[in-house]
C-alpha cells in the first residue's frame, strides 16, 4: 500500500525543515516551510515508479513550489529509478525522485527543480489554507478507500460533539468552529437537524459520526462556562 510509503517520506521532509500534512487537496503529502510566505512542497507516492506518478507531479506542479515523486526503489536494481530515461525525463520536468528501501531508508535520486515559473496562485492558496486549518495531521497520505479527515469534517465533527454535549445554538460552538452557523446550516454529511430557528440537534447519523471519529471537547461544565459570555475558553481552538 502507498500508506506504508507515508511515515518515511514525511520524516524525510521534517528533517528537512518542512511541516507536513497527508491527503491535502488531492496530494499524498503536502509541506510547508515556516515563514509568512511558506515554501509548498508536495510529493506523491506509488509502490513503483510509472508513468502515472509522473502525471501525477506534473497536475500538482501548478499549485507547489517543489514537487517530488516517491516509491519503492527494486531490491534487485531492476525498477524504474535504475531507467536512465525515466530519470531524465524528471529532470526535464524539474520533478524530484525518491526513493524508500524496505527498511523506510529514504534517498534523493533526482533533485526537484523547478525550470520555469509554474504556480496556479489559486490552487496553492486553496492547498496552503486547507494545510493550515487542519488540526494536527489526521489522515494518513496514500489512502483512497478511507474519507479525507479535511479541515471543515473537523470542524463539523466539534459541532457534533457540541450537540452531544447539550449545545444547541451556533453561537455556543463558535469557540470550537468559529462558521458553526454555516455548517449546521449547509449540513453536508446530514449530521444535524434543524429544530427550530437557530436551533439544532444531532441526527443518528451524527451520532454515528461520533463513534467513528470521536472528538474531545471538553466536560459538560466546561461547555456550559466556555458559553458563558466573558468566560475563558479551552486553550486549543480550530484553525
Amino acid at each position: 500500500m502507498e500508506t506504508s510509503l507515508y511515515l518515511p517520506v514525511k520524516a524525510f521532509l521534517e528533517a528537512a525543515g518542512y511541516e507536513v500534512k497527508g491527503e491535502i487537496g488531492g496530494c499524498d503529502l503536502v509541506g510547508l516551510s515556516a515563514g509568512e510566505t511558506p515554501v509548498v512542497v508536495v510529493c506523491e507516492l506509488k509502490l513503483s515508479f510509472n508513468l502515472e506518478l509522473i502525471l501525477q507531479a506534473v497536475d500538482r506542479a501548478a499549485m507547489s513550489d517543489e514537487v517530488w515523486i516517491a516509491a519503492r526503489v527494486s531490491a534487485k536494481g531492476r525498477g524504474r529509478e535504475a531507467d536512465k530515461r525515466y530519470r531524465d525525463l524528471c529532470r526535464r520536468l524539474g520533478i524530484g525522485m525518491l526513493g524508500v528501501s524496505d527498511t523506510g531508508e529514504v534517498s534523493i535520486i533526482v533533485s526537484s527543480v523547478s525550470p520555469m515559473p509554474r504556480t496556479n496562485p489559486k490552487r496553492r492558496s486553496r492547498l496552503v489554507r486547507e494545510h493550515q486549518r487542519r488540526r494536527g495531521d489526521p489522515a494518513i497520505g496514500g489512502s483512497t478507500r478511507a474519507p479525507v479527515m479535511t479541515a471543515y469534517r473537523q470542524r463539523a465533527l466539534l459541532c457534533a460533539a457540541a450537540l452531544q454535549q447539550g449545545l444547541m445554538r451556533p453561537r455556543d460552538m463558535k469557540e470550537w468552529a468559529p462558521d458553526a452557523g454555516k455548517i449546521l446550516l449547509g449540513n453536508v454529511y446530514g449530521w444535524f437537524e434543524r429544530q427550530d430557528k437557530g436551533v439544532y440537534a444531532l441526527t443518528a447519523g451524527g451520532e454515528a459520526a461520533l463513534v467513528r471519529w470521536p472528538q474531545s471537547i471538553g466536560t459538560t461544565d466546561e461547555i456550559s462556562s466556555a458559553a458563558l459570555p466573558d468566560s475563558v475558553g479551552l486553550s486549543e481552538k480550530p484553525s
